[in-house]
């Protein structure tokens, strides 16, 4: 299997967020909620045990280009984007709100699909890693994005739409990054940093300020289920 599926499978998981809020899965929202924290588990570790060693290997030089990613998805989603969190919209907001939304996640997801791609310059085994940690987190996103623009009175085609801009980005993203030299050659490293931001500075403040044990857990196990998945793809014949 190529990338391209890849991005094209983590793509469809934008779009069934975005009809999970459209048709008021309530109980689909809340497993979708529920897997914020296992997903910012996986992410996190997929980004400092399986990308960071890689990027690392040859010298330290790369890391500029891991905090330049982490830096270029804060502004894209907390300057240029005055209203964005992660989860679903309970209030009321502006149609500007849900387009400045859909630009800052638009560059976001972009770099989900560089992601994709990087990894599988790397292995098999790295890009069905990040495959896995993108797609946990699409699923929310596309919640994210329709939410914000259902609240903003944008209507349900719309809201679906944007989610599937999103998926778009994505596969865009993957088929780019073989073809611009820059990307071939520094992906990876900026998707270590766009991983990192979305796992530990979108996905844990959701949240962190819950207690009890679930959420704990979840986060938990997502972070060991890394060493799992990674031994299960050891056997496996890429």
């Amino acid at each position: 299997m190529t990338p391209f599926v890849f991005a094209v499978a983590a793509a469809l998981g934008n779009v069934a967020g975005a009809l999970a809020v459209v048709r008021h899965e309530r109980r689909s929202l809340q497993v979708i909620d529920a897997g914020l924290a296992f997903g910012a588990g996986f992410m996190l570790a997929v980004a400092l045990l399986g990308v960071m060693p890689e990027v690392l290997k040859d010298d330290s030089a790369p890391a500029l280009y891991v905090l330049f990613g982490y830096l270029v998805v804060h502004l894209a989603q907390h300057v240029f984007t005055p209203h964005f969190h992660f989860g679903e919209e309970t209030h009321k907001v502006t149609a500007a709100a849900g387009t400045s939304a859909l630009l800052g996640l638009t560059l976001h997801t972009f770099f989900d699909g560089v992601a994709i791609a990087s990894g599988f310059l790397v292995s098999g085994q790295l890009g069905v890693l990040l495959f896995l940690a993108v797609l946990l987190h699409k699923l929310p996103e596309g919640v994210t994005i329709a939410s914000v623009m259902v609240a903003g009175g944008q209507t349900r085609g719309r809201a679906i739409g944007g989610a599937a801009v999103l998926g778009l980005a994505t596969i865009l993203g993957t088929v780019l990054t073989e073809q611009v030299a820059p990307l071939a050659r520094h992906g990876l490293a900026i998707s270590a940093g766009v991983t990192l931001y979305v796992a530990a500075s979108n996905l844990v403040p959701h949240f962190q300020g819950r207690r009890g044990w679930l959420t704990a857990a979840a986060f938990f196990g997502g972070a060991f289920s890394f060493f799992a998945v990674e031994r299960l793809l050891e056997g496996w014949a890429f």
